[in-house]
């Protein structure tokens, strides 16, 4: 089996540190979602996991072994760190056929990937010339290039346009289908609660949570009901008699917290209450996040109170 295995993972840098004790492990077959507020420490663990800075204590390794003693790594672990790491000089074909032959990978494999991620046809052009969205293609090019069991990708989706977005959701699910080790960091809340199974979320280098997506949501966000019926003052009379907190809207609809539709349904049912409209509010994976991380942002800004 060919994982992300992080044991007491520890960096400082002069006084401060970067990564705290930090365990978790990244399973083949599914799209791992990690998630932080800047600073969290997220980008340093990838460093880590690559070989790219080496750890004060602890140990990161794929498949067992540290990055550093892979042998043909690309075959082994594909990255995306920094779009901008090709030589803006070079074309994009010119790049990736670099990458290949300092991993015995056929120049075949470069026009493949080319393909794949929607280069082909500028495949020759300099990479300087490249808009941001076309540099992360070739970012993701180069991780795929040696068709690794093992891929980690930064932020894959920062400058892509929508049509790039569906693209490298779509990219990630095949991937984890496939059998891969997939870890993806990104800010991008609505976009990671649409490819990712599990979540690993840290804070001030801090392991905070390592859960399935569904259950992290479920345990931060509790479950609400929106209700709308012909007679209002009855409705709210009858969920206040029944202990239920709930508000109404300027719309006339109901808002019922720590509820569910089943439950709310049957009370009115028994009450005669005639209902128009019901229907779950599920939690949304930001929610869930902005409650776990409120404290943990290096960096914040005032926020305006919202209305119930």
């Amino acid at each position: 089996m060919t994982s992300i295995d992080v044991q007491d993972l520890t960096k400082e840098y002069g006084t401060g540190r970067a990564v705290d004790h930090l365990t978790f492990q990244v399973l083949p077959g599914r799209v791992t979602g990690f998630l932080g507020p800047n600073g969290a420490g997220k980008s340093t663990t990838m460093r880590l996991v690559l070989g790219l800075d080496r750890p004060t204590s602890g140990t990161a390794t794929v498949g067992g072994r540290p990055y550093a003693a892979l042998h043909e790594p690309l075959r082994q672990v594909g990255a995306l760190l920094d779009a901008r790491a090709a030589h803006g000089s070079r074309t994009a074909r010119a790049h990736l056929r670099a990458l290949a032959a300092s991993n015995r990978i056929p120049d075949r494999r470069v026009d493949e990937v080319l393909e794949e991620t929607g280069l082909a046809s500028v495949a020759r052009r300099r990479v300087k010339t490249y808009s941001l969205g076309m540099r992360q293609r070739l970012g993701i090019a180069g991780a795929l290039l040696g068709d690794p069991p093992v891929v980690l990708l930064d932020e894959p989706s920062n400058g892509l346009d929508p049509e790039g977005i569906i693209w490298i959701r779509e990219l990630l699910r095949r991937l984890a289908r496939e059998g891969r080790t997939v870890l993806v960091s990104s800010h991008l809340m609505n976009e990671t609660a649409s490819f990712a199974d599990q979540l690993v979320v840290l804070g001030r280098g801090r392991l905070l949570a390592d859960l399935p997506m569904r259950e992290f949501i479920d345990a931060r966000v509790q479950p609400r009901v929106r209700v709308r019926t012909s007679d209002g003052a009855v409705l709210g009379a009858l969920l206040a008699r029944h202990g239920y907190e709930a508000a109404e809207a300027e719309d006339g609809r109901w808002t019922v917290r720590h509820a569910r539709v089943a439950d709310i349904g049957r009370l009115a049912s028994d009450a005669g209450v005639s209902i128009l409209e019901l229907a779950a509010e599920e939690g949304t994976l930001e929610q869930a996040y902005l409650d776990l991380t409120a404290t943990e942002a290096e960096f914040t800004t005032p926020t305006q109170p919202q209305e119930a």
